[in-house]
């Protein structure tokens, strides 16, 4: 929604220097790097010449308008993405008053909800004719396939269910992928509170009866105080501490917000590490080893042999790949194994 603190948001993630708000014919487009303190103990092992962190894109659209013709217009960039963050407004300020009149974070939440839903709806409903008609003319058993999955779509929408609440079976996603709904998306509940409750972050959901919202399949809630995140992200790195700890803040807000993105997309990182880099590499948890061997490069995943795995605590406190081996912490494992959030891997591969 307008005046909720959108942009101001999108500049703490991604340090982008944007002026004025985002407009629905202007997104603005950022990258944020995945906070990982993993890399950096990598690093002081490993002396690289570089540390690389993963990244996420966070593009920052106009807010929603009392015109839905208009809105669809501004919901259309969101079809893009692989999840979608709302930005709830629970501060106040007498001199930008709430759209609302007053502050209800359920209230906007079922009031966004209910405009994605719409947009949804639409788009399934148009669908469900042109299939109708086709079907009338001659009976074909993918498009009646197709017709009984998005009429069951189209019926969750109208009893006011977003689709990300549905179960899929893998097929069916792939059959839906094509028409990018908005509501089958990953969403991540921004809590944009004032600065009075900072002390008190950690009980926010209950405070404002938000527990239901974190209950719900593929949705995370975050509590955020934009304005003293806006000044840390301002600060060096030892005076955000010393305001943070000022605040009785035990992590800023704007690196718990780009992990909870990172999870929700269902993304982990692995490592690798030596002198040129160390590094996380973004896949998508329950790849397997050759899989993950493609994240580095198509002639890894195409020559693959084996990969060297070792947990990256076992590997600080080893002190070296050669010590980890001797304390048989490093595996040997083949293109099955599923690699998990945190594994530090060494390739084999034919050239």
């Amino acid at each position: 929604m307008p005046q909720v603190g959108k942009t101001s948001l999108f500049r703490i993630l991604t340090g982008a220097r944007v002026e004025g708000r985002s407009t629905p014919n202007q997104a603005h487009i950022g990258v944020a790097k995945v906070p990982d303190a993993r890399v950096l103990k990598l690093a002081e092992i490993f002396k690289p010449k570089k540390n690389t962190f993963a990244t996420i894109e966070y593009v920052d659209v106009g807010g929603l308008q009392k015109d839905r013709e208009k809105n669809s217009a501004s919901l259309v960039p969101l079809r893009e993405a692989d999840a979608l963050a709302q930005v709830v407004r629970l501060f106040e300020n007498p001199a930008v008053p709430h759209e609302g009149g007053s502050l209800d974070a359920l209230r906007d939440i079922e009031s966004v909800e209910i405009e994605l839903m719409l947009y949804d709806l639409e788009q399934a409903s148009k669908r469900v004719e042109r299939l109708e008609k086709d079907l009338k003319k001659k009976k074909e058993t993918i498009l009646e396939t197709e017709l009984a999955l998005l009429t069951r779509c189209r019926l969750a929408l109208e009893s006011e269910k977003p689709l990300r609440e549905l179960e899929f079976k893998p097929e069916e996603l792939k059959m839906l992928s094509s028409f990018e709904f908005l509501t089958r998306k990953p969403m991540l509940y921004v809590l944009n509170l004032g600065d009075e409750e900072a002390a008190d972050i950690d009980r926010v959901i209950e405070k404002h009866h938000l527990e239901k919202l974190g209950a719900k399949p593929q949705t995370a809630v975050v509590p955020f105080c934009g304005k003293i995140e806006a000044e840390l992200a301002e600060l060096p790195e030892a005076e955000a501490r010393e305001m943070m700890s000022a605040y009785g803040l035990k992590e800023s807000g704007r690196d718990r917000l780009i992990q909870a993105s990172y999870q929700l997309l269902g993304l982990i990182s692995f490592l690798t590490a030596g002198e040129p880099e160390c590094r996380a590499w973004t896949i998508r948890r329950g790849m397997n080893a050759q899989e993950a061997a493609g994240a580095i490069h198509s002639d890894i995943e195409r020559g693959f042999i084996k990969a060297e795995v070792v947990n990256w605590e076992n590997l600080v406190k080893a002190g070296s790949f050669a010590a980890a081996r001797e304390k048989a912490q490093v595996k040997l494992e083949g293109k099955e194994y599923i690699v998990q959030d945190g594994d530090v891997i060494l390739f084999r591969h034919s050239g």
